[in-house]
């Protein structure tokens, strides 16, 4: 039990220091999320983006909606089937993620920078397999 405190309060510590910055432009974690997912991948439906960042569909309605009434994000239905809906990043939502992806990006790379390189390799093995074990 022990072992499993000091896994969570230090997955706390990193994803709070690494996410601070997100307070300055209003943004959740789940909406960084998704402003980095379309960021990086193009267009996407809400589904793909809710498995992209490990949400149910349900929140990520409620992320995306806050996001589009902020107009950093868009929904476009498919012209070729009308029941496709894909999201995608405004100019103002482009512009704000190209501000802080780099800010989050130092952030990570000071919180790994605790551990050496091959302490980076293993805690990676370790959480790809912590993760995949959640599958079955």
């Amino acid at each position: 039990m022990n072992t499993f405190v000091k896994l969570i309060r230090a997955t706390e510590v990193v994803t709070s220091a690494t996410h601070r910055h997100l307070a300055e432009e209003n943004l959740t974690i789940s909406q960084f999320g998704v402003l980095e997912a379309l960021y990086h991948l193009g267009p996407l439906c809400q589904r793909d983006v809710a498995k992209k960042i490990l949400k149910s569909t349900g929140n990520i309605t409620t992320v995306v909606d806050n996001l589009e009434r902020r107009g950093l994000v868009a929904r476009i239905r498919s012209s070729d089937d009308r029941r496709y809906v894909a999201l995608h990043l405004t100019e103002e939502g482009t512009r704000l993620i190209a501000q802080i992806f780099p800010t989050h990006v130092q952030g990570v790379v000071h919180s790994l920078s605790a551990l050496t390189s091959e302490e980076q390799e293993e805690l990676g093995r370790l959480c790809r397999k912590l993760g995949l074990g959640q599958r079955e």
